[in-house]
């Protein structure tokens, strides 16, 4: 329920945000069109203004200041929350006792469909980017003076990965690359002292639990107010041009979805195990209808293992470790969101993409899925953390990812349906790959479609 009434406030946020936006669009032509320009600029200065500009010294910013603090309680939940997950998702799989065979084949099929899922969206986003249609009509116009990262040579970007100061990299939000490595190295290494480590694994525990409380309560709570003054600003202050790319966002990011769960993975599984895919896009249809429901790839992991099991004929040594695991950290649907995401606010915010940038881009996307909570708005954290570790920053990028907020649910939705399905994916492949796949379950007729089409036919 209470996902449905946030799904609500979103979608009413988004309706009201437009509704509002266009309109104080149409004051602002007619005032000014009428020679009131001074009286817009009042209520400019009242209610959208970056009061932090030089030129606004006196302006007031109602609307700015509430978006400036929900951005800034994003970037304060930022380094806590992505440092614990990974310390803590880590600790996890090192201390599952499983076979090593069964974790090297379920991480082989995790990386083959992750690394199918990137180059689908690399594709599908760079050559929009380069197309240029994600671009704003008349971004020409518009003075940016913070949209240009500085060019250094590529691979300092390895050392900017390990910093010589631990606290300094937990202190700062502007190399996430840094936070990574320094949470990989926290988790190996506790995880080799055992027993030593007391108070440690706790601790990364309680700042993990407090962090999601808090993201819980800027996203659930707070989240709706300030994704309708940000897009009331982006519209009042821009204008209409965001929503034509903003939708072509929408589009591609779906039609890519679905060319991952429709053609991709039912490929994949006739390459890998030789078998009729069918069966398994039948019965894993209600997971995905359930996973697009709830959003939630936690809350659909009991009925996913379930299906896996009973329905698919997966042994129970290899789903009780692979879904587990492959919902934590198998995140082809999030990878794609994110990539066609970035470089979409990449555009539309005046920054030079690039094969170095896409390569890290790319690095970032899959450090954030694979570490990824499945929790509320981790979506948004994810691609936040994107932006921040790539510099795109500006008011422009601030105001795309605004948007990207408002109008994104439908497709996190989807995102989560093609994360599930791709979870009963690799624990078919895996469970058939070390024969432990049941083939007379597995292409056996679920007995309520059955019936369904049974019902169909004599209608």
């Amino acid at each position: 329920m209470k996902k449905n009434n946030f799904t609500r406030r979103i979608i009413w946020t988004l309706v009201l945000g437009l509704g509002v936006g266009l309109g104080f669009i149409f004051l602002r032509e007619t005032l000014i069109g009428n020679g009131n320009a001074s009286l817009w600029k009042q209520i400019n200065d009242l209610l959208f203004a970056d009061i932090l500009h030089e030129s606004n010294p006196t302006a007031i910013g109602i609307f700015f200041i509430i978006g400036q603090i929900f951005m800034r309680l994003l970037q304060l939940v930022l380094v806590p929350l992505i440092f614990t997950s990974i310390v803590r998702s880590i600790q996890q799989i090192q201390e599952t006792r499983v076979l090593n065979k069964l974790a090297k084949k379920g991480f082989a099929n995790f990386m083959q469909l992750l690394a199918i899922a990137i180059i689908l969206a690399s594709i599908t986003g760079f050559t929009a980017y380069k197309l240029g249609v994600f671009q704003i009509s008349n971004l020409s116009a518009i003075e940016i003076t913070e949209g240009v990262v500085n060019q250094t040579n590529p691979l300092s970007m390895i050392l900017n990965a390990f910093n010589n100061n631990a606290l300094g990299t937990l202190s700062s939000n502007s190399n996430i690359i840094a936070v990574v490595v320094l949470a990989l190295i926290v988790g190996v290494m506790s995880h080799q002292l055992g027993e030593k480590m007391e108070v440690l694994p706790k601790l990364v525990d309680e700042i993990y639990l407090l962090s999601m409380k808090l993201l819980d309560l800027v996203i659930m709570k707070f989240g709706p107010i300030a994704i309708f003054c940000l897009l009331v600003r982006t519209l009042a202050s821009y204008g209409i041009d965001y929503l034509q790319p903003a939708l072509i966002y929408m589009i591609l990011t779906s039609l890519t979805l679905l060319v991952l769960g429709f053609a991709v993975f039912p490929i994949f599984i006739a390459f890998k195990t030789g078998l009729s895919p069918l069966p398994f896009i039948k019965k894993m249809y209600k997971v995905a209808v359930f996973g697009f429901s709830t959003s939630s790839s936690a809350a659909t992991l009991p009925l996913t293992q379930e299906t896996v099991m009973n329905e698919l004929g997966v042994d129970e040594s290899v789903a009780s470790f692979i879904v587990p695991l492959a919902s934590t950290i198998n995140m082809t649907g999030t990878a794609v969101m994110q990539i066609i995401a970035t470089l979409f606010v990449a555009s539309v915010a005046g920054y030079h993409v690039g094969i170095i940038e896409l390569i890290s881009i790319i690095l970032l996307t899959i450090i954030g899925s694979i570490s990824t909570p499945a929790a509320p708005g981790s979506g948004a954290i994810l691609l936040f953390t994107i932006l921040t570790g790539m510099g795109y920053t500006n008011q422009y990028a601030l105001a795309a990812y605004s948007f990207i907020l408002a109008i994104n649910r439908p497709v996190e939705m989807l995102v989560t349906a093609i994360n599930v399905v791709d979870d009963g994916v690799s624990a078919v492949c895996v469970a058939h790959d070390l024969e432990q796949l049941d083939l007379k379950t597995y292409h056996e007729f679920p007995q309520a479609l059955q019936a369904e089409e049974q019902v169909l036919v004599k209608s």
